[in-house]
């Protein structure tokens, strides 16, 4: 499980563009928003900085952690 605290994600439309973008690098992700704390938790097989880049080429710079 990875965690992303996901920049500029102000509103419902924002955290479900993120969660599409997510999907869209990973069909099997399982992504949970948090749109409070702007940040994403992430179940993918995919390295996180696929996820990240994925995110980011959506337009919202983010960092990544492990959980």
């Amino acid at each position: 499980m990875y965690e992303f605290d996901i920049q500029n994600m102000t509103c419902g439309h924002c955290a479900s563009t993120v969660e599409k973008a997510i999907k869209a690098a990973d069909p099997e992700a399982s992504a949970t928003i948090d749109l409070t704390a702007r940040t994403a938790r992430v179940q993918s097989k995919l390295e996180p900085a696929a996820i990240k880049a994925a995110v980011e080429k959506a337009g919202y710079p983010s960092s990544f952690k492990h959980i």
